[in-house]
């Protein structure tokens, strides 16, 4: 039998085809779609509700997201109390939550237990009454939180950044503001919540064990009404919003107690349902995306400037946006913002080497594979589609960009959107100083 010699690493195999496992769709008797991916052999489920209610349909400031939150504060039949007592004696576990274009209650729990739980979800999405006496006191919490973010530079960037890129007036660019709390009435969460959360609406993931039991449980509980149709007014209508972005580029938010300086640098692109996504995606993990990343290497490694920096895409229903965020000391805070424009100018005069991108293409494929381990996981990857109006055939295009983009691809993709006049800059801390 030969030895394995330990000082030679082993050979490297390359993923030709990733199978993944992919989710099915049936329809309610009512019409509501579900889908479901069963994919394990422990009696665990998780049932996530969907629903078109984000922060683009917002009709006053922070509606989507208070109305969410409210859900299970309370029903005609049971307390906040109760809701929570309900859930924690069963073991489960309930969620809810707003995105910028979705809003979403989900629930985990054993297969045993769901026919008990499931009637309590059902109350939660058909009978909330957003008690007065709860909402002061949710509104007063948040108040306080938001407070101790408007002090964080870091909070700041983020908003303002957004800003910057969209306008404070659109959803997308919109932070709340402490007054706009206060403006929050009983009368616009339920005329939000009936609009926005009824059967016509609804999207169901199931992922789990998700066998015929727990399928024909669904349905029973969900599918054989039509839960709070009341009529036209329950019809969805899709608003326009359209971006007022900056006409600066470089704008500095004076902190002057802060210690750190925050530092946002970014543009507005495009959703994942564009061509170029996902090769961006790979040029994004060049530069920023991943710990050994040309930004993480130059600004923490090489100049100790920071303990961590990175980049991201981020893709919206309506719109997407490339940012690179970071804090660092105040007086270096000059030198960072010049290393990052030499980092992003870099990949646009040079090639990046095949050695460098072949680790990156190996650090994509082992994330990726990660990301679609376990069902709930799997669940994820499809919501990720399916929520853009995408097949699986946006990862098979993935997939084949990851493994096949070139140096010159890379280039062209960063000559073509990287030029340094379309990136916004935003600087939270003490006045600049000179370093």
């Amino acid at each position: 039998m030969q030895a394995i010699n330990r000082k030679t690493a082993p050979a490297f195999g390359q993923l030709e085809k990733i199978d993944i496992i992919r989710a099915s769709e049936k329809k309610l008797d009512n019409g509501i779609l579900l889908y479901y991916v069963s994919a394990d052999i422990h009696d665990l489920v998780k049932i996530e509700f969907i629903f078109p209610a984000g922060k683009w349909f917002d009709t006053k400031p922070m509606i989507s997201f208070v109305t969410n939150k409210m859900l299970t504060e309370g029903t005609k039949n049971k307390t906040a109390a109760e809701i929570a007592a309900a859930i924690d004696y069963y073991g489960a576990f309930l969620q809810t939550e707003t995105t910028a274009d979705f809003a979403t209650v989900c629930i985990f729990s054993l297969n045993k237990h769901l026919s008990k739980l499931l009637p309590v979800v059902k109350e939660i999405l058909t009978e909330p009454l957003f008690p007065e006496k709860e909402k002061e006191i949710f509104i007063r919490n948040k108040k306080q939180q938001l407070e101790i973010s408007n002090e964080q530079v870091d909070y700041t960037a983020r908003k303002k950044f957004a800003e910057a890129l969209f306008g404070s007036a659109h959803p997308y660019g919109h932070y709340v503001k402490p007054e706009e709390y206060d403006a929050v009435e009983q009368q616009y969460m339920i005329s939000f919540y009936r609009q926005h959360y009824n059967y016509r609406n609804c999207r169901i993931i199931v992922s789990g064990k998700a066998d015929d039991n727990v399928l024909s449980l669904v349905n029973r509980t969900f599918g054989t009404d039509k839960w709070n149709d009341t009529g036209e007014s329950s019809l969805l209508t899709m608003p326009v919003h359209t971006p007022s972005p900056s006409p600066v580029k470089n704008n500095h938010f004076e902190k002057k107690d802060a210690v750190q300086f925050a530092i946002r640098i970014g543009k507005p692109l495009f959703n994942k349902t564009h061509h170029d996504y996902p090769g961006l995606q790979v040029l994004n993990t060049v530069l920023g995306g991943y710990f050994g990343s040309r930004l993480m290497s130059n600004i923490r490694e090489d100049k100790g400037f920071t303990y961590g920096i990175g980049s991201a895409l981020v893709s919206l229903t309506n719109a997407g946006y490339l940012y690179i965020a970071t804090e660092v000391g105040a007086e270096v805070c000059n030198r960072a913002v010049d290393e990052i424009y030499a980092e992003i100018a870099r990949l646009a005069e040079e090639p990046v080497g095949k050695d460098e991108l072949q680790l990156v293409r190996n650090y994509i494929m082992g994330t990726f594979l990660k990301s679609i381990d376990g069902p709930f996981a799997l669940a994820d990857k499809f919501k990720a589609i399916m929520l853009y109006g995408l097949d699986y055939s946006y990862y098979d295009t993935f997939i084949s960009t990851v493994q096949n983009i070139t140096p010159d691809g890379l280039l062209g993709l960063a000559k073509k959107y990287f030029g340094r006049d379309t990136f916004y800059q935003v600087t939270v801390g003490k006045s600049f100083e000179k370093s």
